[in-house]
């Protein structure tokens, strides 16, 4: 999985820091909301887009309703691993390789003391389909990274977003994001979502010769 990812990326990769807020309900506005209950929120469904001119019939094109499941993080040594057991896996992955928390050439996943106060990040997503709801089983902090939608998206748009214990993160459809990292793991989230799983991609590595840094810890 490493040597796959890593093959397409140039031989040197720039870091840029990722600003860190604390995330409430202002700071958070137009990227999404804090989340008490989970089980008392109603996650977006966005209507099937449209190519001409024609309008969708009333009750229509948002039906696909929304799946829920769980999402497991973990470090292997210097690599963040995640898995997302909420979306059918029949087409990718069933683990996902996150980020590194150093130089992603070096990483190893043998390593017996790794620095784990950041994670290093090739890759982001948005759902065009709908929204998504991240709630920490165990209560415990995280932080994730966002950045408003935009087909043109830049790595110095996204800024990072650290939820306190005891508190969930849902994010509007089409926020640019790669889910949400526990500053403890292994750790598991309660994950909500559209069903469809429109996913569309942008790889930093690849189109920037970057890759974003991003700070695991309470912002000062």
């Amino acid at each position: 999985m490493d040597g796959d990812i890593l093959a397409s990326f140039p031989q040197t990769l720039r870091r840029v820091e990722v600003p860190l807020v604390r995330a409430t309900n202002e700071s958070l506005k137009g990227y999404g909301k804090l989340v008490d209950d989970p089980k008392n929120f109603a996650v977006e469904i966005v209507p099937w887009p449209l190519k001409g001119w024609r309008k969708l019939d009333p009750g229509t094109g948002n039906q696909g309703g929304t799946v829920t499941g769980t999402f497991d993080f973990w470090w292997e040594g210097d690599v963040l691993m995640g898995r997302n057991d909420a979306v059918d896996h029949t087409d990718e992955e069933d683990e996902y390789l996150i980020g590194w928390s150093c130089d992603p050439r070096a990483a190893r996943r043998d390593n017996p003391s790794p620095d784990h106060s950041r994670v290093l990040l090739w890759h982001a997503n948005y759902h065009p389909d709908g929204g998504q709801l991240f709630f920490p089983t165990d209560g415990g902090a995280f932080v994730s990274p966002l950045a408003l939608p935009g087909e043109d998206v830049k790595p110095e748009d996204f800024v990072s977003f650290y939820v306190e214990g005891g508190k969930g993160l849902y994010i509007h459809p089409n926020i640019w994001h790669e889910a949400v990292f526990p500053l403890a793991t292994p750790a598991r989230f309660h994950d909500e979502q559209g069903k469809v799983h429109g996913r569309v991609s942008c790889n930093f590595a690849e189109e920037f010769g970057l890759l974003l840094d991003v700070a695991l810890r309470k912002p000062d």
